[in-house]
């Protein structure tokens, strides 16, 4: 028996596919004389070795070949800027690893449709083009360092493509370099070097300014921001700075004054710029503004090329408005060997050395690497750009409540009748917290994977969870309420209710006195459970298939319904009763390893109590 064709390709994902929404599988076609051919498929996940189900026997044989042809089944990820050696080699223990450098457009978007992961710095350019071209494949992009300006972020959202980057392990070294450049220049020191290596001694020509006392003006106060405040601010300068989303109490323990644009702009000796290349912020130093700086300023600039027009930012130059600049970064990397910025005489450049340091090197590459394969596994990315950004000590305790908040999304809505177009859902989160503390961005995106998933053909995942319910014009309403619960144990929610209003529904018992579907659970012993539906309380653990039975509260009804599924070969994995009074109604809730037979719910239908049931898949 030998294998005659295999092939890859990616099938919906069983397992928790909160990040990844497709599973990798291989089709495998074996063959021997006189035996036909027989079709196997393998699906793996890359946190788990691949497992295989065989529909018919094979010889030792043919599973020895099927072992080999499977040992080294593993997720590829394309790495096309070089990467430090010890990120490759985190990646090589868990994934086939391609390093292919210097890719042209066309080379990427040919090469890109076999990979289920992408690593970048900044001189690719991951465009739509790239993920059109991946055909739904490619799950994670992982740029090696902070700004994401190269990547396509709503066409990886639309695609479902996880976005991560690495933001914390070049922090120190963008901002020594930061000081480095505003050092440098207040002492001419690249134009006293070249002049000094060019047999001249000129130290007259080169008379500097000294920092002390000077006002420096940081624009963007986030991570690299605020590091090279607190370094400014030991060379005895006076600093500011303007952001309009940092906290006051981060910048007051720097002993940093927040202030407004036009105050920083306005006021400042030197200004350093820290801000991410946006809409926004794209040339927004440009002839207007550096027309209302103080005569005489100096600028660096270690972030993004494109906040500075280069063009105005020579003319100011030209006309002494802007004493010096220090650039690390430009609009086009590399620059024109004939730009006039670069080879102004009042400039200090440096080609992107921000990050390049043997430290952040190595930090870089761990950091994305981690991020990348802890993704393809499936988990929660604290660093994930365009997915709910939730803190990394905060993905722990919220994990098992996503699972939940899944669950009951998919629970509603298969409870909602043929033909009744769900227009809106409402989420109730019950919490010992403060509303304004809980975060639920993660806890929606994933309860709109639960509806939508199970009544469409999209694969939804926390990244495009929101863009797809916006495109099927399902609005989403959320409540936060504070409760004061014993035994909550500190955990972030207590209980989470959906509601889908405006609909029919299978089950009648789901709809609440208020006429919507309605159903609640909460998370025991770290598992989600059914708590309530519409008006009944239960005790369900969400998992696997449930039949929901209303019934007249009678002695024998457990015994005659687990008899049916029991001659049918449908194993019983629990079974829960939720009643409003003795001998009135009840729900009847009974989880199954195995989905009965059209026949075997019919015979439960039959039951005299029974008067409506419904088979859920979750």
């Amino acid at each position: 028996m030998a294998i005659t064709k295999a092939f890859f390709s990616l099938t919906p994902a069983s397992c928790h596919p909160s990040l990844h929404p497709r599973t990798p599988t291989v089709h495998l076609q074996f063959t021997s004389s006189g035996v036909a051919s027989r079709n196997l498929s393998l699906c793996a996940t890359t946190d788990s070795k691949p497992s295989v189900l065989i529909a018919e026997k094979l010889g030792e044989s043919g599973l020895e070949n099927l072992r080999d042809a499977t040992s080294d089944l593993k997720p590829t990820v394309l790495i096309a800027e070089k990467l430090s050696e010890s990120g490759l080699q985190l990646l090589r223990d868990t994934t086939s690893v391609d390093c292919s450098y210097g890719l042209s457009p066309d080379q990427l978007a040919a090469k890109i449709s076999s990979c289920d992961a992408l690593i970048v710095r900044s001189g690719t350019k991951v465009s739509r083009e790239v993920f059109e071209a991946a055909k739904g494949r490619l799950r994670v992009v992982g740029r090696a360092g902070v700004g994401i300006d190269n990547v396509d972020l709503q066409a990886a959202t639309e695609y479902g493509c996880l976005v991560v980057n690495a933001p914390t392990a070049n922090t120190i070294a963008a901002a020594e370099h930061g000081i480095a450049l505003l050092t440098a220049m207040a002492r001419n020191v690249a134009q006293a070097d070249a002049s000094t290596k060019a047999g001249k001694w000129e130290r007259s020509k080169y008379v500097g300014v000294s920092l002390v006392g000077k006002t420096l003006a940081v624009m963007g106060f986030g991570k690299v921001g605020s590091e090279v405040a607190r370094r400014a601010k030991g060379l005895g300068m006076h600093v500011i700075a303007h952001d309009p989303y940092a906290p006051a109490e981060r910048a007051h323990a720097l002993g940093v004054e927040l202030v407004s644009f036009d105050d920083a702009i306005t006021t400042a000796d030197f200004i350093s710029l820290h801000m991410p290349l946006t809409a926004t912020t794209k040339n927004m130093f440009n002839d207007e503004t550096f027309a209302r700086m103080k005569q005489g300023v100096r600028i660096i600039n270690v972030a993004r090329g494109g906040v500075i027009d280069e063009d105005a930012l020579v003319r100011a130059l030209d006309n002494g408005q802007v004493a010096q600049a220090a650039l690390d970064v430009f609009s086009e990397e590399p620059p024109p060997k004939d730009s006039k910025l670069v080879q102004h005489e009042r400039v200090t450049v440096t080609p992107h050395l921000g990050a390049s340091t043997m430290e952040a090197q190595e930090g870089v590459a761990i950091e994305i690497a981690e991020a990348v394969v802890g993704a393809l596994n499936g988990e929660l990315a604290a660093t994930a750009v365009n997915a709910p950004m939730v803190p990394a000590e905060v993905l722990s305790e919220l994990a098992p409540y996503v699972t939940l908040a899944e669950k009951l999304g998919r629970l509603a809505v298969q409870l909602v009748a043929g033909g009744s177009g769900i227009k809106g859902v409402k989420v109730v989160y019950t919490s010992s917290q403060d509303p304004d503390d809980l975060d639920t961005r993660l806890l929606r995106a994933m309860v709109t994977k639960g509806i939508v998933e199970p009544i469409s053909d999209s694969f939804v995942n926390l990244v495009n969870a929101d863009f797809i319910a916006k495109q099927r014009g399902l609005h989403f309403a959320e409540e936060r309420i504070k409760r004061e619960l014993n035994g909550s144990n500190g955990s972030p929610v207590s209980s989470i209710q959906v509601q889908i209003p405006h609909v029919g529904s299978l089950f009648a018992s789901a709809v609440s006195d208020a006429g919507f579907i309605q159903v609640e659970g909460k998370v025991r012993d770290g598992v989600p459970h059914l708590t309530r539906i519409g008006s009944f309380a239960v005790d369900v653990s969400l998992e696997g298939n449930l039949i929901l039975c209303r019934q007249v509260d009678q002695p024998g009804m457990i015994g005659k319904v687990g008899s049916i599924l029991a001659s049918q070969n449908v194993n019983v994995s629990f079974m829960s009763v939720g009643r409003t009074y003795r001998g009135k109604k009840a729900i009847m809730a009974i989880g199954v390893d195995e989905e009965p037979s059209k026949e075997t719910l019919e015979k439960i239908g039959k039951i005299q109590a029974i008067e409506e049931f419904v088979f859920v898949k979750l």
